[in-house]
């Protein structure tokens, strides 16, 4: 794994409580229940608000002038975390997203079951990225950020062992890029990953509980 953590903090930032809790109120700017349930199985308390931005428009615009997909990973968890910070004066929002990369090509999720059939051939005996990028944003300022990475390389197979997964996975297989999750079936596709679990799952967790450490999310 190749990290890169840099946090800017504001010491006189005063956060929204939560009633009757004493605990800060996060709130997580993302529909994505692999996300959710990560924060949820960790203890963290928080609730979801996802951001309504078009991603897609927002990657080919970024590609199209040269970022990197470390740089549009970034770009995007802010942003998302921006535009619900808009709704709750006070909070910390958590913003986060994550690129596959593969000799120059991102993945998106895969509209379809062909589609992903064919991220899927595509990636089979090749190594590839996930860049994966945090943020937390507090009334419309940015306070701490994390990016990662990980690496993954697929095994090569054959149509029939394809076939049969795409079968298993069913509706799931188009809930990640990739077309994979590797806490699934999805863990034979592979042959070696290097790299935090967590940042292949689209959250690095464990830098994230020490920041919300230091604000009062969760105990210290």
């Amino acid at each position: 794994m190749i990290g890169e953590d840099q946090g800017v903090i504001d010491a006189s930032a005063r956060p929204t409580v939560l009633p009757g809790t004493g605990q800060v109120a996060l709130v997580l700017a993302s529909a994505s229940q692999a996300r959710a349930m990560l924060l949820a199985k960790a203890g963290v308390p928080f609730h979801a608000d996802p951001a309504n931005i078009d991603e897609a428009e927002v990657k080919l615009s970024l590609k199209g002038e040269g970022a990197t997909a470390m740089q549009a990973a970034e770009t995007l968890a802010e942003l998302k975390a921006r535009h619900v910070s808009r709704r709750h004066a006070g909070a910390l929002v958590l913003g986060a997203d994550q690129i596959l990369e593969r000799a120059g090509t991102w993945f998106d999720k895969p509209a379809d079951r062909d589609e992903a059939a064919a991220h899927l051939r595509a990636l089979a005996g090749k190594r590839h990225t996930l860049e994966t990028a945090v943020c937390i944003v507090q009334d419309g300022t940015r306070i701490w950020h994390h990016n990662t990475r990980a690496l993954l390389r697929m095994r090569p197979f054959g149509e029939a062992f394809l076939a049969d997964y795409l079968e298993l996975m069913g509706e799931a297989s188009l809930l990640s890029v990739g077309a994979y999750a590797i806490e699934g079936p999805g863990l034979q596709l592979f042959e070696q990953i290097e790299g935090d679990y967590f940042t292949v799952l689209g959250l690095p967790l464990l830098p994230l509980l020490g920041f919300l450490r230091t604000h009062g999310v969760i105990a210290a």
